[in-house]
């Protein structure tokens, strides 16, 4: 699969409108989990990575207004990995120091904290899995059982057409149009939130 693409600008800009709820738990439901478990790798505590999810997103509703697409502008994951980096490297900077237990202090975890880029990568990584769960989620119910397991065995597992074909009694043609129907539907859900998708490995 190629690169995490940039987040589509039509979410972005309908995130930008705090009343608007379904827009918000397209938005929600892809990054928080992914900024929770940044938090976490970081030894960070349950609460206080919840904190941090907490404090990363109503940072981002209060500032979000004022991002803008557009050359010279840093794009808008460049923009979620500076928030959430310095929300966790000061949750982490509060944590009192561990005394006498062995224990990785804080000051030994900020001075190991990877680089703005190592950050971004990861976020680039863990969203674009989440997208992908999250639409996957999304159109699940959109087809029958039959259709869903094929895609599933093909697309997701890696088993050959051709062993599933032996297995199922059906032909290569009639499992790969099945598939087909799945991933154009998913690229089509996840383009909603996300652009420039590539399926190709997914359709050859």
């Amino acid at each position: 699969m190629p690169e995490f693409p940039e987040t589509n600008h039509s979410l972005i800009a309908r995130v930008k409108d705090l009343g608007d709820g379904a827009s918000w738990v397209e938005f929600l439901g892809i990054y928080q989990p992914v900024v929770y478990r940044m938090a976490r790798r970081r030894q960070l505590q349950e609460a206080d990575a919840q904190d941090v999810v907490q404090q990363v997103f109503l940072s981002i509703s209060r500032s979000i207004e004022g991002w803008e697409p557009g050359e010279g502008r840093p794009p808008f994951r460049a923009w979620l990995t500076t928030i959430a980096r310095n929300a966790i490297t000061r949750a982490l900077a509060r944590r009192p120091r561990d005394r006498a237990t062995g224990t990785t202090s804080a000051a030994d975890i900020l001075k190991n904290q990877p680089e703005a880029e190592t950050t971004a990568s990861e976020i680039l990584a863990e969203a674009r899995q989440e997208i992908i769960r999250w639409a996957t989620e999304q159109i699940r119910s959109e087809f029958s059982e039959h259709i869903w397991q094929l895609f599933q065995q093909t697309a997701i597992d890696g088993v050959p057409i051709a062993d599933v074909a032996n297995s199922t009694g059906r032909s290569a043609g009639s499992i790969y149009i099945a598939r087909f129907r799945v991933v154009a539907r998913l690229k089509e859900k996840i383009q909603e939130v996300s652009q420039h998708w590539d399926f190709q490995e997914w359709t050859s």
